[in-house]
């Protein structure tokens, strides 16, 4: 079994995904590569080697019409049997590109992998993660898979450093004119919102976006992050980059208290794999009781200042 990561480098280091990834596919033995663009750091590389990569395939930069032209001509070189790529932009635009240059087909938002016998399976999830679906590549390799944020568990193997292989990019012609000119990254405070051990989300319920501070209060006293639901976002409350759900991000901590949130099923998407769930909530049929460890029926506005007195006079 030949897999290969796609990883991209952010200020220095490895991206979660790759690290995901590389953890999940350690199960399946074999050649473990990663196809890494970025400047290829020395942090970045110790990285990837200790999560399981045996080589790399260093690219410095490029389109993602070049990096799926150059992905296509090595994979028919070195016949990987598996590429797998994460959720970010570049990942499933160079995916896509390679899937129409292969013409191999491409399944995302995986779940979880696996090997049985010759058959390569991807497990994903449907219906607002109610239903569960696997699936089998029966076109020959490599198959593709793009996998959901947090899916598997990045899992330090203590390899050591993976060779290193410069790989050229071909000329694509205009396709590959596109130019990056610049990123920007929102401000933040406080934990990460995809890495942070407590998440405390705010829905509707809470009111408006004056009485949300209460969320950020209860969150910075349980040391954790802030997030929110689609409603609330839209509604301008708090930024974009607090979401969770179906259409934000994907969150997997080990207590997720949500405040006010009905539990729609494009918000439990992003946040139902949590290890502790703590549902606060006035209407005692609420769907999100239906997943949650821990119910308490009241009102937020009644709860939240209860609790942040309580962990006030315990600190």
């Amino acid at each position: 079994m030949k897999t290969w990561v796609f990883s991209t480098e952010s200020d220095g280091h490895a991206g979660s995904a790759a690290l995901e990834a590389l953890s999940k596919a350690r199960s399946f033995g074999g050649d473990l590569g990663v196809i890494h663009v970025g400047p290829g750091s020395e942090a970045a590389l110790a990285e990837l080697g200790d999560h399981g990569a045996t080589s790399v395939l260093q690219i410095a930069e490029g389109s993602a019409a070049a990096l799926a032209a150059g992905l296509a001509e090595a994979a028919g070189s070195q016949q990987p049997d598996l590429i797998v790529f994460g959720a970010g932009n570049l990942d499933r635009d160079v995916a896509g590109r390679l899937s129409a240059r292969l013409g191999k087909p491409v399944l995302a938002n995986a779940v979880d992998i696996a090997v049985d016998g010759d058959a390569l399976q991807v497990v994903n999830e449907i219906l607002g993660g109610t239903q569960r679906v696997t699936t089998s590549f029966a076109g020959g390799s490599p198959a593709i898979v793009i996998t959901r944020p947090k899916a598997f568990a990045a899992e330090p193997s203590g390899g050591g450093a993976p060779a290193v292989t410069t790989l050229e990019l071909p000329d694509v012609g205009h396709a590959g004119d596109v130019e990056v000119l610049s990123q920007h990254v929102e401000e933040s405070s406080g934990p990460d919102l995809e890495a942070a051990a407590v998440v405390v989300s705010g829905g509707r319920g809470i009111g408006d976006a004056d009485k949300f501070s209460m969320v950020h209060e209860l969150a910075d006293l349980l040391g954790g992050a802030a997030g929110a639901t689609r409603a609330v976002v839209d509604a301008g409350w708090v930024p974009y980059s607090y979401q969770v759900g179906q259409t934000g991000k994907t969150v997997k901590p080990d207590v997720y208290v949500a405040c006010g949130i009905s539990g729609a099923m494009q918000h439990l998407v992003g946040m139902k794999d949590s290890t502790t769930i703590i549902a606060i909530n006035k209407d005692p049929e609420a769907p999100i009781f239906g997943v949650a460890d821990l119910g308490i029926v009241g009102d937020v506005h009644n709860v939240i200042p209860a609790l942040v007195e309580a962990l006030k006079a315990r600190a």
